[in-house]
């Protein structure tokens, strides 16, 4: 295990109901927010209505700007940071699922600098980013997630695309971690079917990237990993088919936030590979993130991590998906197989040529993901460098 450092300083409200406090909570983090949501789905449910309701009950000023959309531009970034500005918001209230809150930790910093966003991006060829990032100040932010999938509400990432290069990187600092989160379950009982199995797939994604490749010893980080991915194997199905099941709701809300938390990830030496591969993808053809990773995970277990590491994923199919198998590698192709009847059992079956993705594309995109993604280096770090050849291979496996 490696040494590390843990800041998790996000003060978590949790539970069905919560949501009701967020007029008071709001009190005590600023005086005037920018209330930022999607164009859509917060309106038609009644929730923007209601939080709003809840807010004015308080006395508490807000802004609202709804023009956040999914993988978040730096031209909407920069339109809601503006509008902070011009009014005066001392505090930003995400209220959406992980596009809007990473939507609004971006606005958060640009807001408080008056820089463009993309100013702090690694695709940015004026290197701004490596004086900008890690982002050590930002407005006081408030998550309130309405979708279990990024965990966003209590991390310092934020993800966003350039849509005029189609570069789409992560910026991160302690200055993104929001000062309060409230998980109300109820919030995510009308998440569509397609959205939570998407929003399922990105949690595992989270949880499985770095425990395939991890250094040893990391025991701790281990169960606690694999305790999270049965649990969102299993409730994944039941939200689907129920989705006002709170039982179900309640456990991948708080597994969302836990999979990307230095308490599975710390010590591991390990990051997200798979995240990288997906991230180019989703910044050139705007296709859901979490189904991009399902699709590219399979090739990737297959290409990648059954060659090196078949002990861990052996490991993880007996410990989260029921194999049986004593040999690893035998143990390891039925995980495999495991993984994908999980997939299809939640609709997940597309493969990239079905998002309109030419087969012309996936070595420029091969390259790109390399480009951002490798952080200077000439390969995204896996269990091995994945060179171009590699990450071409896997997206070709899935075209």
């Amino acid at each position: 295990m490696f040494p590390f450092e843990v800041l998790f300083p996000t003060r978590v409200l949790f539970g069905v109901g919560e949501l009701a406090r967020i007029g008071r909570e709001a009190k005590t983090i600023g005086t005037k927010a920018l209330l930022v949501t999607g164009g859509s789905s917060a309106k038609r449910t009644g929730l923007l209505d209601r939080v709003c309701s809840l807010l004015a009950g308080e006395e508490v000023p807000f802004v609202l700007f709804d023009r956040v959309e999914p993988n978040p531009r730096t031209t909407t970034v920069d339109a809601g940071a503006a509008l902070a500005r011009e009014n005066g918001c001392d505090f930003i209230i995400a209220l959406g699922g992980g596009s809007v809150m990473d939507a609004s930790k971006a606005i958060a910093a640009a807001a408080l600098s008056g820089r463009p966003i993309y100013d702090y991006m690694r695709g940015n060829p004026s290197g701004t980013g490596k004086d900008l990032v890690p982002v050590q100040q930002a407005l006081p932010i408030v998550a309130v997630p309405t979708v279990a999938a990024t965990g966003s509400e209590a991390n310092g990432i934020s993800v966003l695309t350039h849509w005029e290069t189609h570069e789409k990187s992560s910026i991160n600092g302690p200055g993104l971690i929001p000062k309060l989160a409230v998980l109300d379950p109820s919030l995510t009982y009308t998440v569509p079917p397609h959205v939570t199995a998407e929003a399922c797939a990105d949690i595992f994604s989270h949880l499985f990237e770095a425990y395939l490749i991890s250094a040893e010893g990391t025991h701790v980080q281990d169960g606690f990993t694999e305790t999270l991915i049965r649990l969102v194997a299993q409730f994944s199905r039941i939200a689907i088919n129920e989705p006002e099941n709170e039982e179900a709701r309640s456990t991948l809300m708080w597994a969302s936030t836990l999979a990307i938390s230095p308490f599975t990830l710390g010590g591991r030496g390990a990051g997200y590979p798979l995240h990288g591969m997906e991230h180019t993808l989703s910044g050139w053809y705007d296709i859901p993130h979490g189904r991009g990773l399902a699709i590219l995970s399979l090739p990737y277990f297959e290409q990648i991590i059954l060659q090196d590491r078949p002990e861990r994923l052996a490991r993880m199919g007996r410990n989260c998906f029921g194999v049986t198998d004593e040999d690893d590698l035998g143990a390891a192709r039925a995980t495999i197989e495991a993984v994908s009847n999980w997939y299809r059992s939640m609709g997940i079956t597309q493969r990239l040529s079905d998002f309109g993705i030419t087969r012309d594309s996936l070595l420029p995109m091969a390259r790109e993901s390399i480009r951002i993604g490798g952080r200077g280096a000439d390969c995204l770090t896996s269990s091995r460098p994945l060179y171009e050849n590699e990450i071409l291979a896997i997206y070709e496996a899935c075209h």
